[in-house]
């Protein structure tokens, strides 16, 4: 009984392990409760916004097409400057035809014409009517006058021409009339063609140095797109470096202006001015800047006689009358004076003269207003006089004063 209750239960546990699971049941169980096979990482199909670099798919098609927009712009450039160099050589062939043909005796114009038909003439007038003496620097703004209108001339009859370097370097002490012929030489280019404009931007450190990173760069290139077309005069340049402090803004600066001068000389002359002494040194610490410079124009300082004859100057330009008298007291002050310090030949002359009108001013101011003389009628020529007694007020300040002020006599 026992044998056969015991085969029984044998043959029932047989059979059940050799029945068919319900798998599709258990599977379903399985995906019910974890959707991803994987456990809880992060499924690898692509689903468009999760990725990161998400940014860097693109479709195959997109990529073939942009590859052909940009091998087409290359194609158009290589086009564009065969083009540019067949125009160049067609030019080049036309301008050797006609040299060719052109009868040796063929007439370009006389100087003259050039000179006065483009206005070079009126300037060169307007520099010796507006500055005593100065011969050396008149005779070189004459050279390169010259040579602008002879490579004018040139260019008329199909010559080959390039603008020349006309960069400028003026040294000289101040009131020496390194502006004045900065402004002639800008009006004299612009007659001539090779500047838009004429005109001059006056600039120190201060106006293209910045006092922190990232502000000189924009504060130069601000100051060069006002000078363009024209003359750029930087001040005291040497002020821009400063070889105590390797960490100046004024470097980058002069690179900026390196570059401008190299690459667009054709529409921007850059001038630059100081003392001949600091000039010098700050060439040394420069030279890319001394190389660039085409023109070094020495400014000596004026003579007494030569001071005496820019007052009259100043007298005619401000319709004034000085007494024959007046210019022996007046030369009698200018040379008391050029013995102190901080002496500015010119501009010493102006705040002179600009003393002596005031004390004009007061002396026609007693007479006729305080003391009634000539019932307080004066004439024009009153207006007009600056007498001896002006600019012996001056000359007495220098004797009197104190050995300490006598420099603001």
């Amino acid at each position: 009984m026992k044998l056969s209750a015991a085969l029984s239960l044998l043959f029932v546990a047989s059979a059940s392990a050799f029945a068919p699971v319900n798998t599709a049941s258990r599977a379903s169980t399985q995906l019910s409760s974890n959707q991803n096979p994987f456990g809880n990482a992060e499924s690898l199909d692509y689903t468009g916004g999760s990725d990161k670099n998400n940014k860097n798919y693109s479709k195959l098609s997109e990529r073939l097409k942009e590859a052909d927009v940009e091998r087409r712009k290359i194609q158009e450039e290589a086009d564009r400057r065969e083009r540019a160099g067949q125009i160049r050589r067609e030019e080049r062939l036309a301008k050797i035809q006609y040299m060719k043909d052109m009868p040796d005796d063929q007439a370009a114009g006389t100087v003259d014409e050039f000179m006065f038909k483009e206005g070079v003439q009126d300037q060169l007038d307007k520099l010796d009517n507006d500055l005593v003496g100065l011969v050396a620097v008149k005779r070189r703004v004459k050279e390169i006058a010259a040579l602008l209108v002879l490579d004018k001339m040139r260019r008329k009859l199909g010559f080959e021409t390039s603008v020349p370097s006309l960069h400028m370097s003026f040294t000289g002490a101040p009131g020496t009339g390194k502006t004045t012929v900065a402004v002639r030489m800008g009006q004299i280019l612009a007659k001539m063609g090779y500047a838009r404009r004429g005109h001059v931007v006056l600039a120190t450190r201060d106006d293209l140095v910045g006092q922190y990173v990232g502000h000189t760069a924009p504060k130069t290139k601000e100051m060069i797109k006002k000078a363009m077309g024209g003359v750029l005069l930087v001040d005291e340049a040497y002020y821009l470096y400063n070889a105590a402090n390797d960490r100046d803004y004024g470097q980058e600066s002069i690179e900026i202006l390196l570059n401008v001068m190299e690459n667009n000389q054709d529409d921007l002359v850059i001038a630059v001015a100081g003392y001949k002494d600091r000039m010098d040194k700050f060439f040394s610490y420069i030279p890319g800047m001394m190389s660039r410079i085409g023109n070094h124009i020495d400014f000596p300082n004026y003579s007494a006689d030569e001071l005496v004859k820019i007052s009259a100057v100043m007298a005619r330009d401000l319709e004034y009358d000085i007494d024959e008298e007046a210019y022996t007291t007046f030369k009698d002050y200018i040379e008391a004076r050029m013995e102190l310090p901080f002496f500015s030949n010119a501009r010493t002359v102006r705040n002179a003269m600009d003393r002596a009108r005031m004390n004009s001013a007061i002396r026609t101011f007693e007479r006729f207003a305080i003391n009634g003389e000539n019932g307080g009628m004066c004439t024009v020529d009153d207006l007009k006089n600056i007498s001896a007694s002006d600019f012996q007020i001056l000359l007495d300040d220098i004797l009197n004063a104190d050995a300490d002020r006598r420099i603001f006599a």
